[in-house]
């Protein structure tokens, strides 16, 4: 009896639970509104949330990685829509090849979030200001650089098949999956890679842990944030790519908020504000639920506003079963 009750507590206390109850959530959620309307459980609808998940998904795949380092990233909405604008005028006002042009927009990406690293490392000055300060600069910037207009791609329809295209599609009739959704995964294995497999994952989890103590052991951990920031930027360059894809245009004043979708999903999947835990498959289960909670509010005709309102508890439940987690630890 006792065994069990140990191994009851070990399973609170484990960072695999809130994973569990997001999933959980999801699955209630997708029973719920099917019940509630017999459109949601629809193919195109379904195709619709995944289409809906992948901008944030890749999004908050970046963010991950920076929150486990503790630190936060208030500016991937922005630099997603800084880096989508460079896509576009490489494109579609330089006439660069395509490849070239999403090759801008990761290579603008993963410069922003070198910036952020570099100001943080270097500077010292703290995540929340140093990215808030990006977060304006790279809007700005986005307006700046495309004269205050949308840029379109009607001359490169390749691009829009970036997001939009299916080779699922194509091999298997009926079977329409967008590229957006296919890349989201990709983006999300090679995430979990980086994260469980690789030298700048390991060093993510110990600086977040104990910075200090990774210090004192001989890590560069100055350089490893640098690294940690810019990857987070690439990610954030990859969404824009995807978003601008997804529209057919880059629009400038687009962006901002989608920060705020993508580090509640990797709370909502796990990941402690706190540092030092996370997972990718979190994130992305985090993702689902909030773009699945949004469809499903949405087919039900319920209010936006209302919507934001039950988005933002489900947060704070999140962080809480989070911050109850840690003090069973202790």
């Amino acid at each position: 009896m006792e065994a069990t009750l140990t191994q009851r507590k070990s399973l609170f206390r484990s960072d695999a639970m809130q994973r569990v109850l997001a999933f959980g959530a999801l699955i209630v959620m997708f029973v719920v509104f099917s019940l509630a309307s017999p459109n949601f459980f629809q193919f195109n609808n379904i195709v619709g949330i995944l289409l809906a998940t992948a901008v944030n998904g890749v999004l908050a795949l970046g963010v991950t990685f920076v929150i486990i380092t503790g630190g936060i990233d208030l500016s991937v909405g922005t630099v997603m829509t800084f880096a989508a604008v460079i896509a576009g005028v490489a494109v579609t006002n330089m006439g660069l090849p395509v490849p070239i042009g999403v090759l801008a927009g990761l290579a603008a990406g993963a410069l922003c979030g070198m910036g952020n690293g570099l100001v943080i490392a270097k500077m010292k000055l703290p995540p929340f200001i140093a990215t808030l300060g990006m977060f304006y600069i790279t809007k700005g910037l986005a307006l700046v650089i495309s004269g205050l207009k949308p840029i379109y791609f009607n001359d490169a329809p390749s691009y829009t098949n970036i997001a939009m295209g299916s080779i699922l599609g194509a091999i298997i009739p009926g079977f329409a999956i967008p590229n957006a959704v296919l890349i989201l995964f990709g983006a999300a294995a090679v995430g979990a890679f980086i994260l469980g497999q690789t030298i700048l994952g390991r060093y993510t989890f110990a600086i977040g842990s104990n910075e200090e103590a990774t210090r004192l052991s001989g890590v560069n951990v100055d350089l490893w944030k640098i690294g940690v920031y810019t990857l987070c930027g690439a990610f954030a360059g990859l969404a824009g790519v995807l978003i601008s894809a997804r529209l057919n245009s880059a629009q400038p004043a687009l962006g901002a908020g989608y920060e705020l979708d993508a580090i509640a999903a990797a709370v909502i999947g796990g990941t402690s504000l706190r540092g030092g835990e996370g997972t990718i498959m979190g994130t992305i289960i985090g993702a689902f639920v909030i773009s699945t909670l949004t469809n499903g509010l949405r087919i039900l005709s319920v209010p936006q506003e209302w919507q934001i309102v039950i988005t933002g508890g489900i947060v704070i439940l999140a962080v809480y079963l989070d911050i109850l987690r840690r003090r069973q630890k202790v």
